[in-house]
């Protein structure tokens, strides 16, 4: 959880006027991946608007200075997912909902809503 937890908070400290959505996946990978977590990366956050997942999808691995640029007043889900047994391979419950880890270990999942502003990214789901 600690890791996930760092990884949020790098991958929020990306999300700048000017940036790039592939700084943000790179932030959160960063951190995951020297710590020896496998990272679900065909999931992961999603801008916010009238509907529960929107575009841009956001990343939780991607090349620095990629994708979409960040704009003032884009708001953006950013969910980093790591798994605890090194690898990428999960599977979905059949509630469809779910997931589970090839293997059995470990998974944590967290997230935060984010405001990009001119005065830097803004948390909207904080206590």
């Amino acid at each position: 959880m600690e890791t996930t937890e760092r990884a949020l908070e790098a991958g929020i400290a990306a999300a700048v006027v000017g940036g790039r959505l592939g700084d943000i996946g790179h932030a959160i990978a960063s951190v995951g991946r020297p710590a020896g977590y496998g990272i679900v990366t065909d999931l992961g956050g999603h801008g916010i608007g009238r509907r529960m997942h929107e575009d841009p999808g956001v990343p939780n691995e991607s090349r620095p200075g990629r994708g979409l640029r960040l704009r003032y007043g884009l708001v953006l889900a950013i969910e980093p997912m790591f798994m605890a047994g090194g690898h990428d391979r999960y599977r979905i419950a059949r509630d469809g909902w779910a997931l589970h880890t090839i293997d059995g270990s470990r998974a944590a999942h967290v997230e935060h809503t984010v405001a990009i502003t001119e005065d830097g990214p803004r948390v909207l789901t904080a206590l």
